[in-house]
């Protein structure tokens, strides 16, 4: 199937505009990033990309919309890739971060506590500090447990919002590109959409500007990862379980350092660059040599 252009322009141009007017909205009418009702609006603007799917799949272009953008429960062993990769990653991350100049294995979290300081009250940081000391296990693995559960529900949700939309409509379109070069412009745009919300401190508190970019370098990276299993899986129900496990997991990265920043440590810092990295060889290397059916070569034969 040959790449619709114009449809991926139109999905990009619709989920751009809708996306970015919530976000105008809500600060015209006097909101406060790190409220409650931010949170709301982070949730509305991540089911954003699923509505706009639908909307141009559906109704502009009156095409089907569960097949062609690959909504299937079919399980097959991808699907547990999908699951527990995420917080592979996130160990993986948590051992180079440990590696790096001036960062050091905080088992009390006392890294952590530092980092949000600036979010929380000094009684707050107290009481969670009490709180922490009366579990029966290390609250790492709590946060591995409660993760790997969310990731499969109520994250998976909030992630197909977004999933729908990049490795089912964009993806499809854009796969006659090829693998890599459909990935890097699928990650471009999924990491430009972020601007708004990375402006406001999400994901990079301590370097908003400079987030902007490591966002967009991140989710190019991370793009061919995903896209690599939901083809795998052959739906994109995976890529949301995926999406919503590694949100879910990701914090386990940084509560046990302490030293760094948000653009060197966790997931979406230069440590986790480094484990995407690694990610994206170990695939490259397993659809090389490893396995009969080629996807990075050919993945236009792949999906409908």
């Amino acid at each position: 199937m040959e790449h619709n252009l114009k449809k991926a322009g139109i999905f990009t141009g619709i989920t751009f505009l809708l996306s970015w007017i919530i976000i105008l909205l809500f600060f015209s009418f006097g909101g406060k990033w790190g409220t409650p009702v931010s949170t709301g609006i982070i949730i509305l603007y991540m089911l954003v990309p699923m509505i706009t799917a639908i909307i141009v799949q559906k109704i502009i272009f009156e095409e089907n919309v569960k097949t062609p953008l690959g909504i299937s429960f079919r399980m097959n062993r991808w699907f547990l890739v999908a699951w527990l990769l995420p917080p592979a990653i996130a160990f993986l991350t948590l051992g180079i971060s440990l590696s790096l100049t001036g960062v050091e294995y905080s088992p009390d979290m006392e890294g952590m506590f530092e980092r949000f300081r600036s979010v929380f009250t000094q009684e707050q940081v107290k009481q969670m500090k009490t709180q922490i000391s009366s579990f029966p296990v290390h609250p790492a693995w709590l946060a591995l447990v409660q993760g790997l559960i969310a990731g499969t529900t109520i994250n998976a949700v909030f992630g197909f919002g977004e999933e729908l939309g990049w490795r089912g409509l964009l993806l499809r379109e854009l796969q006659s590109m090829g693998f890599w070069k459909s990935s890097v412009i699928i990650g471009s745009v999924w990491g430009i959409w972020h601007i708004p919300v990375i402006l406001q401190g999400h994901n990079y508190p301590e370097h908003p500007v400079a987030g902007v970019f490591m966002m967009i370098l991140w989710c190019i990276l991370f793009t061919p990862v995903i896209s690599y299993v939901r083809i795998r899986a052959g739906s994109v129900v995976a890529a949301a379980i995926m999406h919503g496990t590694l949100n879910a997991t990701a914090g386990i990265a940084i509560m046990l350092v302490k030293g760094g920043n948000d653009l060197t440590v966790g997931v979406t810092g230069l440590s986790g660059f480094i484990s995407l990295i690694t990610v994206n060889a170990a695939f490259y290397l397993f659809d090389r040599y490893i396995t009969r059916d080629k996807i990075m070569s050919d993945v236009a034969r792949h999906i409908i």
